[in-house]
């Protein structure tokens, strides 16, 4: 068992209620492993974690990281300087529209453009036939660093995007079921906010590693695209 002291800061520390914390973790925990013992102890800082920043001992820290006994973490969002909010998720939890356009509002945001994909239940083009629910699965840590190169990819195309939201849920998900999340925000919506939205999710359906099995009446199947990725993406 290691001991540990954990600092919150700016709206973690508001949602958490409290800005210093001890607390005893396994001897080999890692930050990954942390991060999930305080969106159990803490559940309103959950939403969150996905964008924080770690630093140990005033050294930034990844998730694979192991945290030596005795150590001091520090836990905040990005440093602000003026850049904007990207938030990129893999998640089980049912997917929370209102929170995560929230979190790409600015005072300067006056749009903001969504796709949100659904588990269709039935379906008429082509081969006709009904869904029972979909199951997602994905390679977690290559989903999230090619989510956020769709992300810079967004603002390498469309510099005026402000926020943008890349979020799949994985997990067996019944028809009718939201899946999958992608916003961006603008302070206008002549300035690329539908192009960008249109754009993430044809990229995320290109290129992050996740895979869906469908099930319907007549048993399951998993589903495989047709696009293989090319030197460079």
């Amino acid at each position: 068992m290691i001991h540990i002291s954990v600092l919150f800061f700016a709206n973690l520390k508001d949602r958490a209620g409290i800005h210093r914390q001890a607390l005893d973790l396994p001897a080999d925990a890692t930050v990954a492993d942390l991060k999930q013992k305080l969106s159990e102890q803490f559940p309103a800082i959950k939403p969150l974690l996905g964008n924080t920043l770690v630093a140990v001992n005033q050294n930034f820290s990844f998730n694979e990281d192991k945290i030596p006994d005795g150590s001091e973490v520090a836990l905040f969002p990005p440093v602000s300087g003026g850049s904007y909010p990207t938030i990129l998720e893999v998640v089980q939890e049912p997917l929370d529209h209102d929170l995560l356009l929230k979190q790409i509002t600015l005072p300067t945001t006056g749009a903001i453009c969504v796709f949100s994909g659904i588990v269709r239940g039935e379906t008429r083009r082509g081969e006709a036939h009904q869904t029972l629910s979909l199951e997602y699965e994905a390679y977690v840590p290559m989903a999230k660093a090619k989510m956020a190169q769709v992300a810079d990819e967004i603002r390498q195309r469309w510099p005026a995007i402000e926020g943008i939201v890349v979020v799949q849920r994985i997990g067996l998900l019944e028809a009718g079921t939201p899946t999958v999340v992608i916003a961006c925000s603008a302070a206008h919506r002549d300035t690329g906010v539908f192009e960008a939205a249109r754009y993430g999710i044809d990229r995320l359906k290109e290129i992050v590693p996740i895979w869906k099995k469908e099930i319907g009446p007549g048993g399951e199947v998993w589903i495989e695209g047709d696009y293989h990725p090319q030197r460079g993406d």
